[in-house]
């Protein structure tokens, strides 16, 4: 499972919600959900942000808070 799949998880979202508000697809939102090597494009966090109602940053920092600049 995927960061963004663990945090549709935690946050008790339904894919399927998600979909309909959005227009992405269920096949593509659990392709984003169960495979690491898919990449999360930016329209797409913004849509996600607007159908579960939070800022874009927090998904962003839930995906991708771990990284850190080299040095």
């Amino acid at each position: 499972m995927t960061e963004l799949g663990k945090y549709l998880l935690k946050k008790s979202i339904k894919k399927a919600d998600v979909a309909r508000k959005t227009g992405i697809s269920t096949s593509r939102l659990s392709e984003l959900s169960r495979n690491e090597s898919t990449k999360l494009k930016a329209e797409e966090l913004h849509l996600i942000s607007l159908a579960i109602d939070v800022q874009p940053t927090e998904i962003l920092f839930e995906l991708y808070g771990h990284l850190k600049l080299k040095g």
